[in-house]
């Protein structure tokens, strides 16, 4: 039986980049930035940031990026945490929202000291029963939100045993079942190449592409044999190689560079968006 159907496209967004504070001021001035994605947790709706206030009525699309639902835990989504998201979503007028497929706490009980919160995005276990688990999760948080949601797939450093999926059968049971759209970290699964023994072009050839809402692109660095995803580094060649296998299967409505640390200069920013934008332009040519 058919499953629900992907959610709505959000629509072209093209070229962006993460919002963050510390280049706010420059990602203002940078040529050719069409959107930026947001930290939702990050933002408070009634006391945005002037800068990005800025950014809105200039006309660019802002989507908030959650990191905190756990959509791939036990527990039901927080109430409470959807709530803001879908506050922030409609304060900034976003045409959608995104989130990981990752767990994020455990516990619970009845006093708070149960709860475990890891700080990190954990993966989720590829088996039957955690995708019944993380499917039952986002339909909720579908029907909470006033936007369409699309998740992203994460990084991960181990595998847990006994995994009934790979990652793209995974990810394309899930938009069968649930309908969610999909943000494709490439750096991720370069990051599970490296890590993990996956295959990236495997992923692509058994995902949905078109349930793309949108692509992260990011740099990161191999040391002893484990690639680290810092977002702190240069996009670098085998990144931006499994983006250009993307983008010759499909045309990403967006493609978002993120960067968390160790910030470049202005130029250096304009220089990692300009590879971006060679390699869609390249693989758009070849399409065409």
């Amino acid at each position: 039986m058919g499953g629900p159907g992907i959610t709505e496209a959000p629509g072209t967004l093209g070229t962006g980049i993460g919002w963050r504070p510390e280049i706010a001021d420059d990602i203002a001035e940078l040529p050719g930035v069409d959107w930026v994605e947001v930290v939702a947790e990050n933002l408070c709706p009634g006391h945005l940031p002037e800068p990005l206030r800025r950014l809105r009525t200039r006309g660019l699309p802002v989507v908030p990026h959650g990191v905190s639902l756990g959509l791939g835990g036990a527990e039901r989504p927080d109430l409470a945490r959807l709530a803001a998201l879908a506050d922030l979503a409609e304060a900034l007028g976003s045409p959608l929202v995104s989130e990981h497929i990752a767990f994020v706490r455990s516990g619970g009980g009845l006093l708070p000291s149960h709860r475990l919160e890891a700080g990190h995005l954990l993966p989720v276990p590829r088996t039957r029963d955690a995708l019944d688990v993380l499917c039952a999760n986002v339909r909720l948080a579908q029907e909470a939100l006033p936007v369409p949601l699309a998740l992203e797939n994460i990084a991960g450093y181990l595998s847990w045993p006994d995994e009934e999926f790979t990652e793209g059968a995974f990810l394309a049971e899930l938009v069968e079942r649930t309908g969610v759209r999909l943000l494709v970290d490439v750096a991720n699964l370069h990051t599970n190449h490296v890590n993990r023994g996956e295959d990236p072009a495997r992923a692509l050839d058994e995902l949905p592409v078109e349930a793309i809402a949108y692509v992260h692109v990011a740099g990161g660095h191999e040391r002893d044999g484990v690639w680290h995803d810092t977002h702190a580094h240069p996009v670098g060649p085998p990144v931006l190689e499994v983006l250009a296998d993307l983008c010759s299967r499909v045309t990403p409505p967006g493609v978002l560079l993120e960067r968390d640390d160790d910030f470049p200069s202005a130029d250096g920013l304009a220089a990692e968006l300009d590879a971006v934008r060679a390699v869609t332009a390249r693989t758009a040519c070849r399409a065409g």
